[in-house]
């Protein structure tokens, strides 16, 4: 049995942040990682993935991007070296290829068994991020056997799907991006649409997520959010990262060729139905998009800064067919592959403490888990903080979280 202060459970971007913070504190602990430093990055993500944020914005306490393209978005290796630079760099004591088993109390705390050996610690942190495995929505199940089937984190790239035509279900960041890519490679696709968040890359010379950071936009606190839970599942921004800093929104996919149908309702007997709520939710899109225009209008106005940028403007509304497509029949041979786009979730399958709700959500306030004492969660959506989930919101949500955890030692001490 190995005996230490804090065992910290992932040595991603959240893991190792909160390291940081639990060193400069002089607290010892240990990061558990169940393959590399970065493993998501390295393992769970397609080829030509880029960050949707700007090199600039990539920044962990007491470390930043110093690279000569900050204006340019990473890809996976640049992510992994970044991570990998970061954890050398404040001599993260990590773990690696160890594979957590379980978590359950103990007298003195919790005990974190591992394949290779236990931990016993009176803090943990639950640091494996919110992407650990696909959601597929049950309709799934009832897919033609003749029709391929996979998430994102299966997928690669085009040249190892089934030749044909291909349907993508949910018009996120991740699913704008597939979606584009396929099409590219010469394939029919069908991008099923549901409620998503539009906005454009730039915006008055200047890049969104700068727009969204200068104007305090993403440090917004979780305690002034009128509907939380609400907050926490709003969707990804459709965004990609590009070198020509594009936007790609439903508008450049219908451009490209790519059928727009919506939210998929339904499978029965090899048809798939779709919502004729369509043109509703893309008009509900523009209308948060353009009022997050007019909130940046205002800040430039009432900052006096209007000569340091272009001028204001809005974009065409999203184009939807007067009759858009509401069923599809999947046993036309037309469509090989269905790419379930539909979000993420994070894996707690080995954690026996309970501290979930009735829908398998760690209950938590701010990243303080609730009903477990001195047990902490990071990097979840709108943890802290709307940029709780980025590279860039990680290091606020371990600093206030690493000095909870230190009252808590310093009071248990007294």
């Amino acid at each position: 049995m190995n005996d230490t202060t804090t065992v910290i459970i992932g040595a991603g971007q959240s893991g190792l942040a909160f390291s940081k913070q639990l060193a400069d504190r002089s607290i010892d602990h240990v990061l558990i990682e169940r393959g590399e430093v970065a493993n998501a990055w390295r393992t769970e993500r397609w080829d030509s993935l880029r960050l949707l944020t700007p090199n600039w914005q990539s920044r962990l306490p007491g470390y930043a991007y110093t690279g000569d393209d900050p204006d340019g978005y990473m890809d996976m290796p640049a992510v992994i070296r970044f991570l990998q630079g970061y954890a050398e760099v404040i001599g993260a004591p990590v773990q690696t290829g160890t594979t957590v088993t379980s978590v359950r109390r103990s007298d003195a705390g919790y005990i974190v068994s591992t394949d290779r050996g236990d931990w016993r610690c009176p803090t943990l942190v639950l640091a494996n991020g919110a992407c650990n495995l696909a959601k597929v929505p049950q309709v799934a199940e009832a897919l033609p056997p003749s029709i391929a089937s996979m998430t994102p984190m299966q997928y690669r790239n085009p040249d190892h799907l089934e030749d044909g035509g291909v349907m993508v279900v949910g018009a996120s960041a991740t699913g704008i991006q597939l979606a584009q890519e396929v099409r590219a490679s010469g394939r029919p696709v069908m991008l099923s649409v549901g409620e998503h968040v539009r906005v454009p890359r730039l915006y008055r010379g200047r890049d969104i997520k700068w727009w969204m950071d200068i104007t305090g936009v993403m440090d917004m606190p979780y305690t002034e959010v009128d509907n939380l839970n609400r907050a926490r599942r709003v969707p990804s921004l459709q965004l990609v990262g590009t070198s020509e800093r594009a936007t790609l929104d439903l508008n450049a996919l219908r451009a490209d060729g790519i059928e727009i149908v919506g939210r998929l309702a339904g499978l029965r007997d090899g048809k798939a139905q779709f919502s004729g709520s369509l043109k509703n939710q893309c008009a509900l899109a523009d209308l948060k998009m353009n009022r997050l225009l007019d909130s940046i209008d205002e800040w430039v106005s009432d900052n006096g800064r209007d000569g340091e940028f272009e001028p204001p403007h809005r974009f065409e509304p999203t184009r939807v067919d007067a009759e858009p497509r509401l069923t599809k029949d999947l046993t036309d041979g037309s469509i090989k592959t269905v790419v379930w786009a539909t979000g993420y979730r994070p894996d707690y399958s080995w954690l026996e403490v309970p501290v979930f709700d009735r829908k398998g959500r760690i209950r938590h306030d701010g990243g303080v888990v609730m009903d477990a004492p001195a047990m902490y969660v990071m990097g979840l959506p709108f943890l802290r903080r709307r940029k709780s989930s980025f590279i860039d919101g990680v290091g606020d949500d371990a600093r206030d979280l690493a000095d909870h955890l230190c009252a808590g030692l310093h009071k248990a001490a007294a």
